[in-house]
C-alpha cells in the first residue's frame, strides 16, 4: 500500500507517453501556421495584375520576420517564462494558445481582405495587418512551445526524455511539413493565399481543445507527486534568474541555438524560391523539396533522442549537426549542379542536422538549469532564437532584393542566391566555434552533456 501511495502518474508509460502526445498535438498545429505561407512566396510577390497580391520581397521578408517582433522587441517571450514559473503549466499553456488562435485570425483576415493601396510606414496595409496577426500569433507560439518543454522535463525526468522531446519535435515538424507540402496546391486549387491560414486557424481551435483536456491531467500529476513527496517543491522568485544568467554553459547553448536555427528555419521562407530559381525545380512542385527537410526530422529526431538517451554525447551531436549544417550552406551558395535531384540530396543532408542538433540541445538545458528555473531558462533561450527568426528574414529579404535580383535581356527577373547562402553558411561556422566551446566547458563544468539521460 506504502508503494502504491508513494507512486507518481508519470511512473505510469501510458500517462506520460499520452500528455505528450496531447501536448505535441497543439505544438503541431502551431508549426503548421507558422510556416504555411513560405511556399506562397511566389503567389505573394507576383504582381496583382498577374493574380498575386504584389508584395516585394523587402515586404516578404518583413512579414516573415513579424513572427518574432513582440517576442524580441516587448521582451514578451521574457517574461512569458517568468509567468510560465511563477503561474504553472496549466495557466500559460491556455492563455499562449488562445494568442495564438487570435493571431492566426488576423492573419487569416489580412489575406482575404483587399486594403487597396493604402501604405503604413512604406508597406502596404496588408502586409502590415498580417504581420501584426503573426506577430501576435509568434508570442503564443513561442510561450506555448516553451511550456510543453517544460511539460515534457516534468513528465519524463528520469525516463525517455529525449526520446519524448524528440518525438514532440517530431510532431511539431508534420505540421511544417504539411504546410511547406500543401500549402501551395491548396491556395492554387482554391484560388487564394487564405485558404491555408483557415485550415490553420481551424486546427488551432482543436489544439486549444487539445491542451484543456491535458490541463486535467496535469492536475492529477501534480495530486500525485504532492502525495509522494509530501509536499510542493518550493517555488519560483526572482533573484532565481541569477541562476540563469551567471551560467557559462547556459549561454553557450542559447547562441549556439541562436546561430543554428538562424541556418534554417528563415532559409525554409526563401528555400521554395531557389529551389525555382536555382534548382529549375517546378513551381507546383518547388515546395516539396524544403517539406522534405520536416519529413525527414519525423523520423530521425526519435532516433537520435533515443541514442542520447542512452549512450549520451550532447555534445559531440551538436558539433555534428553544425558542421553538416554550414556544409549543406556552402553548396547551395557553390555554382555547382544546379538540378534538382542535387537540391533533394542537400535537403536530406540537412534534415540529417535539423536532426542531431535539437535532438540533443533541448534535452541538454535541464542538466544545466534546475527544474523551478526551467521556463525561464528555456524562455530566454526562445527569446535570443527568436532575434534571429525576426532579423535573418528581413536581412535576406533585402539582400535578395537589393544585391540578388536581376533582369535579362528580355526583361524577365532573374534570381541569384549566392550571397544569401553564404550568409547561412556564416551562421553555420559561428554555431560549429560554440559546439567546441560547449564540449570543452561540459568536461570542465560537469554537466553530464555527454552522459546518458535514462537512469540505470
Amino acid at each position: 500500500m506504502e508503494e502504491l501511495i508513494r507512486k507518481k502518474l508519470n511512473d505510469s508509460a501510458v500517462a506520460r507517453w499520452s500528455a505528450m502526445l496531447i501536448v505535441s498535438f497543439t505544438m503541431m498545429c502551431a508549426y503548421f501556421i507558422t510556416d504555411v505561407m513560405s511556399p506562397l512566396e511566389v503567389m505573394l510577390t507576383t504582381p496583382v495584375a498577374d493574380g498575386g497580391l504584389g508584395w516585394t520581397s523587402s515586404e516578404y521578408g518583413f512579414f516573415s520576420g513579424a513572427y518574432g517582433y513582440i517576442n524580441v522587441f516587448l521582451l514578451m517571450l521574457f517574461f512569458g517564462g517568468i509567468i510560465l514559473d511563477k503561474c504553472g503549466i496549466r495557466f500559460t499553456g491556455v492563455v499562449s494558445s488562445s494568442l495564438m488562435l487570435g493571431g492566426a485570425l488576423i492573419k487569416w483576415y489580412a489575406l482575404s481582405t483587399d486594403f487597396g493601396d493604402a501604405l503604413f510606414l512604406g508597406y502596404h496595409m496588408q502586409v502590415v495587418v498580417a504581420a501584426l496577426g503573426f506577430a501576435i500569433f509568434g508570442v503564443g507560439a513561442e510561450i506555448t512551445g516553451i511550456t510543453v518543454s517544460k511539460v515534457i522535463i516534468k513528465w519524463f525526468t528520469g525516463h525517455e526524455v529525449a526520446l519524448a522531446m524528440g518525438l514532440q519535435v517530431a510532431m511539431a515538424r508534420i505540421g511544417t511539413a504539411v504546410a511547406l507540402a500543401c500549402s501551395l496546391p491548396i491556395a492554387k486549387a482554391l484560388h487564394g493565399v487564405s485558404y491555408p491560414v483557415l485550415i490553420g486557424v481551424l486546427c488551432l481551435c482543436i489544439g486549444l481543445v487539445a491542451y484543456l483536456v491535458y490541463c486535467v491531467m496535469d492536475r492529477k500529476l501534480d495530486s500525485s507527486i504532492e502525495m509522494a513527496e509530501g509536499g510542493k517543491e518550493e517555488g519560483f522568485r526572482i533573484k532565481d534568474l541569477k541562476v540563469i544568467f551567471t551560467n557559462k554553459g547556459f549561454w553557450l547553448i542559447a547562441l549556439l541555438c541562436l546561430m543554428f536555427y538562424a541556418g534554417v528555419f528563415p532559409f525554409l521562407k526563401f528555400a521554395t524560391k531557389l529551389m525555382i530559381a536555382k534548382y529549375q525545380v517546378a513551381p507546383e512542385t518547388a515546395g516539396l523539396i524544403p517539406a522534405m527537410l520536416p519529413f525527414g526530422t519525423i523520423f530521425l529526431t526519435p532516433v537520435f533522442g533515443t541514442l542520447y538517451d542512452r549512450i549520451g554525447k550532447g555534445a559531440t551531436l551538436m558539433l555534428i549537426g553544425s558542421t553538416m549544417l554550414t556544409a549543406v550552406h556552402l553548396l547551395f551558395a557553390a555554382p555547382v549542379l544546379p538540378v534538382g535531384w542535387f537540391a533533394i540530396v542537400l535537403m536530406v543532408v540537412l534534415g540529417i542536422s535539423f536532426s542531431l542538433v535539437p535532438s540533443a540541445l533541448w534535452p541538454s538545458v535541464p542538466k544545466i538549469i534546475p527544474m523551478k528555473q526551467l521556463g525561464s531558462a528555456y524562455a530566454t533561450i526562445f527569446y535570443i532564437q527568436n532575434i534571429g527568426l525576426s532579423m535573418v528574414p528581413v536581412l535576406i529579404g533585402w539582400v535578395i532584393g537589393s544585391y540578388s535580383t536581376h533582369t535579362d535581356s528580355a526583361g524577365a527577373v532573374m534570381y541569384d542566391y549566392t550571397v544569401p547562402m553564404l550568409i547561412f553558411a556564416i551562421f553555420g561556422l559561428v554555431a560549429i566555434f560554440l559546439s567546441f566551446l560547449l564540449k570543452r566547458e561540459d568536461a570542465r563544468s560537469h554537466y553530464g552533456l555527454e552522459e546518458a539521460n535514462m537512469k540505470k
